[in-house]
């Protein structure tokens, strides 16, 4: 079996927090309220698609709150739409992965993104936020249109 990981950073910047959240007894989280404070609080996210073994691990502080906080909700797209945006900009990252000295250190290790391997829409829909992040964040355009959310 082939494992293949898809790995992003900005900024590469390895974080490793233990941050314990305090609960007012009198304002209870609600699950979905603990995972998006859990996710923010962190640096580091895994997606991962068990069935197809790929997965995606970004370090990059602040995208866990953009995500949670700017990005379009999972459903506003659909597969096709981020595979067609992932395929142009990865592309384009790619080559400038591999140019350094032209492109700086923004683009530390290139991205093993297959066109034809079907990723599911989760890897997809991560892939794809995080390429938005980046653009939005560093001012690079990696071609076509970056939506502004």
């Amino acid at each position: 079996m082939k494992n293949y990981f898809l790995f992003f950073s900005g900024l590469l910047l390895l974080i490793i927090s233990c941050k314990t959240q305090e609960k007012n007894d009198m304002q209870p989280m609600n699950l979905a309220d603990e995972e998006k404070a859990t996710a923010m609080a962190n640096d580091t996210v895994r997606i991962a698609n068990d069935e197809l073994e790929y997965e995606i691990i970004i370090i990059d502080p602040g995208f866990n709150s953009w995500l949670y906080s700017r990005a379009r909700p999972r459903g506003y797209y659909n597969q096709q739409y981020f595979e067609t945006k992932n395929k142009l900009w990865v592309t384009q990252w790619n080559i400038r992965a591999m140019q350094p000295q032209r492109y700086g250190d923004l683009y530390l290790m290139a991205i093993d993104y297959e066109p034809h391997i079907d990723y599911g829409y989760e890897v997809n829909y991560m892939l794809y936020n995080y390429l938005v992040y980046f653009q939005l964040t560093t001012g690079e355009r990696l071609g076509g249109i970056v939506p502004q959310f």
